[in-house]
């Protein structure tokens, strides 16, 4: 199955991105991809909530996922639609952080919302509260394909190795992480983050990004890393996207998922433990 990394760099302005998204996964299925995937947030990247209130829908209403289960449907495709920022009816009026997996009849074949949330404090002037616009989701996502089993997750989530393993040892053959990685943190331990839950799930790791300086509307412009990644079931880095918007490919053969764990069989290793507590001077 060849698979494409739709690397973007979207604005505060979901009708200005959707062409812009649009071309490039028609572009990435013209060009042989069977598989497609966009990052996260790939309707709309503002940091100002009172923006995100204006322009962002409900699910039923959004027209991005309209119109790209519409073009998956056209074109025949898997397209991972990395997450799309919507509005929900809860009280406190969070909004969604949710991917969604849509088949090649259109149809939306899983949904995950985003489990953990970015609220973390990088640097005096680097900051992130996540969860003060967001609601965390509570369920992890499994979908089966017919090239793979896809176990999804969203950026942040990539810190929380149980999620993978979770995945994995449900079925999982490939991890699906669309992200929008703050430059910093990206530049630290993007790559590494993204090879150490592919060495320890032996699963191949498809990681979409947002890119660049994005245009805003209202608000400070975020940046993003970019550097969409495609990491093999053993670790290795097959393709980066740099930081520039465009379009990675990587062929994926599931024989190297069992090749990797026949190696080394750690999901079929795990040991019931006590939990940790400080021992008592003897």
């Amino acid at each position: 199955m060849r698979a494409a990394l739709v690397q973007l760099s979207s604005s505060d302005d979901p009708a200005a991105n959707l062409p812009v998204t649009r071309a490039a996964v028609r572009a990435a299925a013209e060009a042989g991809a069977g598989f497609v995937l966009t990052p996260e947030v790939t309707n709309c990247v503002s940091a100002s909530r009172r923006r995100q209130k204006e322009v962002l829908r409900p699910e039923a209403e959004d027209p991005t996922l309209a119109a790209l289960r519409h073009d998956a449907a056209e074109l025949g495709i898997w397209l991972l639609i990395g997450s799309l920022a919507l509005k929900t009816d809860d009280p406190d009026g969070r909004f969604a952080n949710r991917s969604f997996l849509v088949n090649p009849n259109g149809t939306v074949s899983a949904r995950y919302d985003k489990i953990h949330m970015f609220d973390v404090d990088i640097s005096e002037t680097e900051r992130f509260r996540e969860s003060d616009g967001y609601r965390p989701g509570t369920r992890a996502a499994l979908a089966q394909t017919p090239f793979a089993a896809l176990g999804l997750s969203i950026c942040y989530d990539i810190r929380f190795p149980a999620l993978y393993r979770a995945l994995a040892q449900a079925g999982a053959e490939v991890l699906s992480v669309p992200s929008a990685f703050a430059p910093t943190t990206g530049a630290a331990h993007w790559q590494t983050l993204l090879r150490a839950r592919a060495i320890e799930t032996g699963c191949y790791v498809l990681a979409p990004a947002q890119c660049g300086t994005h245009a805003a509307a209202e608000g400070k412009p975020r940046q993003t890393h970019g550097h969409s990644l495609a990491v093999a079931p053993w670790g290795e880095v097959l393709a980066d996207g740099g930081t520039s918007p465009g379009i990675t490919y990587v062929e994926l053969d599931m024989a190297e998922v069992e090749k990797a764990r026949a190696r080394v069989p750690s999901l079929r290793h795990d040991r019931e433990f006590d939990p940790p507590q400080f021992d008592k001077p003897r």
